[in-house]
Protein backbone atom coordinates (compact mmCIF):
# COMPACT_ATOMS: atom_id res chain seq x y z
CA UNK A 1 0.00 0.00 0.00
CA UNK A 2 1.23 3.40 -1.01
CA UNK A 3 1.36 6.09 1.63
CA UNK A 4 -1.06 9.19 0.26
CA UNK A 5 1.58 11.67 0.81
CA UNK A 6 5.37 11.31 -0.53
CA UNK A 7 8.01 12.98 2.04
CA UNK A 8 8.23 15.55 -0.86
CA UNK A 9 4.41 17.08 -0.41
CA UNK A 10 4.83 16.17 3.20
CA UNK A 11 8.09 18.81 3.39
CA UNK A 12 6.05 21.22 1.83
CA UNK A 13 2.62 21.30 3.42
CA UNK A 14 5.08 21.60 6.63
CA UNK A 15 6.96 24.66 5.29
CA UNK A 16 4.04 25.99 3.89
CA UNK A 17 3.20 26.26 8.09
CA UNK A 18 3.88 29.46 10.07
CA UNK A 19 6.30 29.17 12.73
CA UNK A 20 3.28 29.59 14.98
CA UNK A 21 1.72 26.38 13.29
CA UNK A 22 5.22 24.59 13.51
CA UNK A 23 6.11 25.50 16.70
CA UNK A 24 2.65 24.40 18.27
CA UNK A 25 2.59 20.98 16.18
CA UNK A 26 6.10 19.99 17.19
CA UNK A 27 5.58 21.14 20.75
CA UNK A 28 2.37 18.57 20.40
CA UNK A 29 4.23 15.82 18.83
CA UNK A 30 6.94 16.02 21.90
CA UNK A 31 3.95 16.26 24.37
CA UNK A 32 2.47 13.26 23.08
CA UNK A 33 5.54 11.12 23.23
CA UNK A 34 7.00 12.33 26.32
CA UNK A 35 3.03 10.86 27.89
CA UNK A 36 3.79 7.56 25.34
CA UNK A 37 7.36 6.93 27.35
CA UNK A 38 5.78 7.80 31.04
CA UNK A 39 2.64 5.50 29.80
CA UNK A 40 5.08 2.47 29.17
CA UNK A 41 6.95 3.15 32.04
CA UNK A 42 4.30 2.99 34.20
CA UNK A 43 3.17 -0.22 32.27
CA UNK A 44 6.18 -2.39 32.39
CA UNK A 45 5.98 -1.48 36.02
CA UNK A 46 2.81 -3.00 36.34
CA UNK A 47 4.01 -5.88 34.43
CA UNK A 48 6.82 -6.34 37.09
CA UNK A 49 4.72 -6.38 40.42
CA UNK A 50 2.04 -9.06 38.31
CA UNK A 51 4.89 -11.59 37.62
CA UNK A 52 5.38 -11.34 33.83
CA UNK A 53 8.52 -9.62 34.14
CA UNK A 54 11.58 -10.40 36.56
CA UNK A 55 11.25 -7.42 38.97
CA UNK A 56 14.91 -5.90 40.54
CA UNK A 57 13.48 -3.14 42.18
CA UNK A 58 12.40 -1.92 38.33
CA UNK A 59 8.48 -0.86 39.22
CA UNK A 60 9.74 2.09 41.38
CA UNK A 61 12.58 3.34 39.21
CA UNK A 62 10.14 3.20 36.10
CA UNK A 63 7.19 5.48 38.23
CA UNK A 64 10.25 7.74 38.98
CA UNK A 65 11.21 7.90 35.64
CA UNK A 66 7.55 8.43 34.16
CA UNK A 67 7.15 10.90 37.21
CA UNK A 68 10.31 12.85 35.59
CA UNK A 69 9.11 13.00 31.58
CA UNK A 70 5.81 14.08 32.55
CA UNK A 71 7.28 17.17 34.91
CA UNK A 72 10.15 17.79 32.91
CA UNK A 73 7.75 17.72 29.45
CA UNK A 74 5.22 20.14 31.27
CA UNK A 75 8.14 22.51 32.70
CA UNK A 76 9.47 22.58 28.96
CA UNK A 77 6.90 22.96 26.78
CA UNK A 78 4.88 24.95 29.25
CA UNK A 79 1.08 25.63 27.82
CA UNK A 80 -0.27 23.69 25.08
CA UNK A 81 -2.39 25.67 22.85
CA UNK A 82 -6.16 24.50 23.92
CA UNK A 83 -4.80 22.93 26.95
CA UNK A 84 -4.11 26.90 29.02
Amino acid sequence: MRPTTDLSTAAADWNGLSDAQQLALAREALRRAAETLADHAELLAEEMEHGALLDRGGPDALRLFAAVVRTTNRDALGAIAGHA
